[in-house]
């Protein structure tokens, strides 16, 4: 029986280990495949026995690419904190993602700077950019935004209007799953701009034709509305193309508005088997279409391109170069009527994963981009921003918290403009007399920095007033001086609190004034002095009066106050021990007979019980001294006996000690025939029984 037992654990056993490396087999290949939405459950029911490297860098990454960024922040850290030595800059950069959504900005900024490899410039740069980024927040809410009814609990986004219509992607309903993200394949879809803010709005499929059951997304359109441009899947005439890892990339298609329809579709030349191009975007004079690509020669994932339309032909993809791309992520172009180049980017230092930033074209060239600010910028993807110059409305997506779905369409109207500057403050005040409290003329205000280096020198008018303008979180020195007055300065350091008024007023004194006010002031000491001299005596005798007073009173009150607690103390032993006796105005710790061999005084086996029950008594009351007090009968020389029994009294301490007594709550005397119960007189007057009560230890308890 128990071999028929031990077979099935074994079978039960090598079937589980098989179903566990089947599970991981599917998870990896699921992964491969960018099937994340599959491949987390397995990831997870993996971890469960096994943490290693692969399992969970996948994990977090299905979590990062899901857009569950909690969960990737949890798996990130766990991959950084105990296999630091197999990561690379990547996983730090994704890390720092996922702290900022969920709100932790100042770790996310300190990861990037501490564990990208940046150069000098590149951390000045680096802090620029977050004081950058601080002037932006403080322009507070640039933008009243609004969540779109014709939101569903899926992703929809990438809004472009398109006529007197919405168009957008959003997820079919069908039973086909993208398991990318777990959601049905994207389609676009189309609204009237007269009823997409109403809670009853319908959307219908945009087009039949551009339909397919691939992703189509991202739509834009020539002003004459006879073509359009949109991306999807590498799929065409009911063909899906895809890469040597089994992956469909994303394309650029056109088509043409003929005869009342869409026809004519096809894919962009510069479109590839082997990359991904997506998010196309027109110029405003529509010679130039702009879109996002990992093609070759791309400075991160993604990076935003132009290229040239010539009729119908292209020139060669134009990367914009790194003013506009990073080693990261950069996509969904858009150009605004005023020429400006709206794009989202996770590369650029912003508030959290994908920001939208903005670029002007200027001589042919792409201005540093900048932040578009709050709230269309969140801890969270922010992308495929339109506006419209005119009115100053548009749209965007986002996946932040709040929304209806995954990626929610927002509306937005721009209600302040984007001036970014740095934080200041004023430092001002009023120089005055600080007799009369009047302002003083031609009073010299200098201000100067940390270093001493004088910035500004002013005069002051008849009103004594001056001011200065001043940068943020910068420490500075403000000196007054006049002509036979004294001189004054104020230290500031300054907090981020932009606007703020420092106020740095100061008073000087007349020379002639003080002069008048130190010859007051000398007789006025030495009458004062006078006077101390006679009261500090008279003090300095009452208060040793006083002290001798409390002295005795407290020497009382102390004695007063030991001898109650004592006797507390010794009530309350007397009442939980009954070995404690008194006796003779002595405490005793009463035991049974220590015996001795005759002549000598070592320990008896015997009596360690007996005396292991005081060391006990001892330890129970930590603070109890006791001694130790041996005492013999009548019976023999005086001098041996005394010596006799300090030996054996000296034994027994040595003995308490050893067993745990500290030396200085046991003492020992031996005081051979001296004190005796029964005095035996001559010692012939006591029989056997009366000398042994005489010959006895003791155990006398000095304090408690």
């Amino acid at each position: 029986m128990k071999r028929v037992l031990l077979l099935i654990a074994v079978i039960f056993t090598t079937q589980f280990c098989v179903a566990q490396s089947q599970d991981l087999s599917r998870a990896n290949a699921y992964f491969e495949r960018t099937f994340y939405s599959e491949a987390i459950p397995l990831y997870e029911n993996a971890i469960k026995n096994e943490r290693t490297f692969e399992i969970i860098r996948n994990l977090a990454d299905a979590y990062y690419y899901t857009n569950d960024l909690k969960n990737a922040e949890k798996w990130y850290r766990f991959l950084i904190k105990n296999f630091t030595n197999k990561i690379d800059e990547e996983y730090y950069f994704r890390f720092s993602h996922a702290l900022k959504a969920i709100g932790n900005q100042e770790e996310a900024n300190e990861i990037l700077k501490s564990q990208m490899s940046l150069s000098e410039n590149e951390i000045t740069n680096f802090n620029r950019q977050i004081v950058i980024l601080e002037n932006i927040a403080s322009l507070g809410n640039r933008f009243e935004i609004k969540n779109l009814p014709i939101n569903t609990e899926n992703s929809d986004f990438g809004a472009a209007q398109f006529g007197n219509k919405l168009i957008y992607a959003s997820p079919t309903q069908t039973n086909k799953k993208y398991k990318w993200n777990d959601e049905s394949y994207l389609d676009l879809q189309a609204v009237s701009v007269l009823d997409f803010s109403k809670s009853e709005a319908i959307a219908q499929a945009f087009s039949n034709v551009i339909n397919t059951k691939m992703h189509e997304s991202n739509a834009v359109f020539t002003k004459d509305g006879r073509k359009m441009y949109f991306t999807r899947n590498n799929y065409n005439n009911g063909k899906k193309g895809k890469d040597k890892n089994k992956v469909s990339h994303l394309q650029i298609f056109s088509a043409d508005f003929e005869n009342g329809k869409w026809t004519n579709v096809k894919s962009l030349p510069f479109n590839s088997d082997e990359f991904s191009t997506e998010h196309p975007a027109l110029s405003r004079d529509e010679k130039t279409l702009y879109f996002a690509s990992d093609m070759p020669g791309s400075l991160g994932s993604f990076d935003i391109y132009s290229i040239e339309i010539n009729a119908e032909s292209f020139g060669k993809p134009i990367n914009l170069g790194p003013t506009i791309n990073t080693k990261h992520k950069e996509q969904f172009p858009f150009i605004s009527e005023d020429g400006k180049l709206y794009y989202s980017s996770n590369g650029k230092l912003g508030f959290g994963s994908l920001d939208v930033f903005v670029s002007e074209l200027k001589d042919g060239k792409f201005s540093e981009a900048v932040n578009v600010g709050f709230p269309v910028n969140s801890s969270y993807d922010d992308f495929a921003y339109t506006i419209s110059p005119a009115t100053n409305e548009g749209y965007f997506s986002s996946n932040r918290p709040g929304g209806k779905g995954g990626d929610d369409i927002y509306q937005i109207i721009e209600k302040k403009p984007l001036i970014v500057q740095d934080c200041q403050q004023f430092i001002s005040g009023i120089i005055t007399d600080e007799t009369t409290k009047l302002p003083l003329e031609s009073a010299i205000v200098i201000l100067q920095d940390e270093s001493k280096n004088e910035l500004i020198r002013i005069t002051t008018l008849a009103d004594g007033k001056f001011n200065f303008n001043v940068n943020c979180e910068n420490s500075f020195k403000v000196l007054a001086s006049k002509e036979k007055y004294t001189e004054n300065f104020k230290s500031l350091k300054l907090n981020k609190e932009r606007d703020k008024v420092n106020d740095a007023s100061m008073t000087l004194k007349s020379l002639e004034e003080i002069k008048k006010e130190e010859a007051i002031a000398l007789q006025e000491t030495k009458r004062e002095e006078e006077r101390a001299k006679i009261k500090a005596k008279e003090l300095a005798e009452i208060k040793k009066k006083e002290e001798a007073k409390n002295t005795e009173l407290r020497k009382k009150e102390d004695a007063k106050i030991a001898e109650i607690k004592k006797k507390e103390r010794i009530d309350n032993l007397l009442s939980k021990e009954k070995d404690v006796v008194k006796d003779k105005g002595r405490l005793l710790i009463k035991t049974e007979p220590i015996y001795f061999d005759y002549d000598l005084w070592y320990i008896r086996k015997e009596s360690k019980p007996i005396l292991n029950k005081v060391i006990e008594l001892m330890k129970k009351y930590p603070e109890m001294v006791v001694e130790i007090g041996s005492h013999t009968d009548v019976r023999g020389n005086d001098k041996y006996n005394l010596n006799l029994s300090d030996k054996r009294a000296k034994s027994t301490r040595e003995y308490f000690i050893e067993n745990g007594i500290p030396k200085d709550r046991i003492s020992s005397r031996g005081y051979g025939e001296t004190v005796q119960i029964v005095k035996c007189v001559p010692e012939e007057s006591c029989n056997e029984e009366q000398h042994e009560l005489n010959r006895r230890s003791e155990f006398v308890i000095k304090n408690i």
